[in-house]
């Protein structure tokens, strides 16, 4: 990449970076964020559980292997902004149709690459991720720090229904392969990936708008109903909570990921809280608490369902969570009979799986489709099908 103009970085804290503008040359706000992974910088730019966030890559070289037409996670780049450390000067792979720099200039996304992305990293670790602006329009901080500190923040933010399909479309089997479900998924920021690896399963995948309803889901007739990521506060999606208390009074198997797995836990009557910073990247190490066994997984959220009160109450105060506490273990009350926290995060004890002991729901808070990232969890698409199986 060429020497280009000069662009700013600016958080909500007053930090200020500059650097090389990256991408389309404007101005553009949302909340700053950081993302561990070493590899899939295309499917994080196009993966709209990012909407409405500035995202900065921990990798020093992003753009290497270029864009190409088959790795995107939906039609278009949903980011805000992007602040790289070094880009890559020459796309090299057999695969690309284009450079980075080009794709981000062909879809309005303004960029920034600064030699500080490891201090910006640690400054967000150490305060949380906030709101922030990168321009290579202004030259003066103090003015952008205004429009930063008057922009909306993410607590409170509805984007599930800005970035959901506008009308249902159906993922089949590929040909030759027999139909043997057929799953409602309520997409609230759905990957593409997502029903492509349901549909290789033999599942005929109906896709549907966030703001549809119990009612709506129900008439398609599903064998499981899917609720799928998304962006934004689920304490915001009132919505799609109605929907799945719905779907769970009817009994129909449920399966959850990441947002969705927050919706469940909302829906049973668990809360929903920001975290600190995070957890974006490949490499979140999760334990199956049924089994003990430990995956590696690949995240994107920044909320997470809340204890249970009797396990909260179960941790010591100020304890590390290099244990899972007894409480987490036990089953606890809900509307719809008795539930269990069935995975944490061994980084930091945040809930990561749940799953209901009455009814046929379970979800998790990472990506089983793993796109990028590994494959360690690809088998929770098997165990619905076989909550599916149970169910007939």
């Amino acid at each position: 990449m060429t020497s280009g103009p000069d662009a700013i970085l600016v958080l909500e804290d007053g930090t200020t970076l500059r650097g090389e503008a990256f991408g389309a040359r404007g101005e553009t706000f949302g909340e700053m964020v950081f993302n561990t992974g070493m590899t899939g910088y295309q499917e994080t730019l196009t993966d709209p559980s990012y909407a409405g966030q500035i995202v900065a890559m921990t990798a020093p070289h992003i753009g290497n292997t270029g864009v190409n037409d088959e790795d995107p996670e939906s039609n278009r780049i949903w980011v805000s902004g992007y602040v790289v450390r070094e880009p890559a000067r020459l796309a090299s792979s057999w695969r690309a149709r284009r450079g980075l720099d080009a794709e981000l200039k062909a879809q309005g996304i303004t960029g920034i690459a600064v030699p500080g992305t490891r201090a910006l990293t640690m400054r967000i670790r150490e305060r949380g991720a906030m709101r922030a602006a990168v321009s290579s329009v202004a030259d003066d901080p103090r003015a952008l720090l205004e429009r930063v500190l008057a922009s909306p923040g993410m607590a409170g933010a509805d984007l599930a229904r800005t970035v959901t399909t506008p009308r249902p479309y159906t993922v089949s089997p590929p040909p030759g392969t027999p139909v043997r479900y057929r799953v409602a998924a309520v997409d609230l920021g759905i990957k593409a990936s997502t029903p492509r690896n349901m549909a290789q399963r033999g599942i005929d995948v109906r896709v549907l708008p966030a703001t549809v309803t119990a009612a709506e889901i129900l008439a398609t007739g599903p064998d499981g109903v899917f609720f799928s990521n998304g962006p934004g506060d689920p304490a915001a999606a009132d919505y799609a909570v109605t929907a799945m208390r719905g779907v769970l009074e009817a009994g129909v198997p449920i399966f959850g990921i990441c947002f969705g797995s927050q919706i469940l836990g909302r829906a049973i009557g668990l809360g929903t809280y920001k975290l600190r910073y995070g957890h974006r990247g490949v490499n979140q190490p999760v334990m199956d608490l049924a089994t003990g066994r430990v995956y590696i997984t690949s995240h994107n959220h920044g909320f997470a369902a809340a204890l249970p009160e009797e396990a909260e109450e179960a941790r010591e105060p100020g304890a590390a969570w290099s244990h899972v506490p007894p409480g987490a273990r036990k089953p606890f009350g809900t509307p719809f009979g008795e539930a269990v926290v069935s995975h944490v995060n061994l980084n930091d004890g945040v809930v990561e799986g749940i799953r209901l002991l009455d009814r046929p729901a379970f979800s998790v808070q990472y990506h089983p489709e793993a796109a990028p990232g590994p494959h360690d969890a690809v088998d929770l698409f098997d165990n619905f099908c076989t909550l599916m199986d149970a169910a007939r």
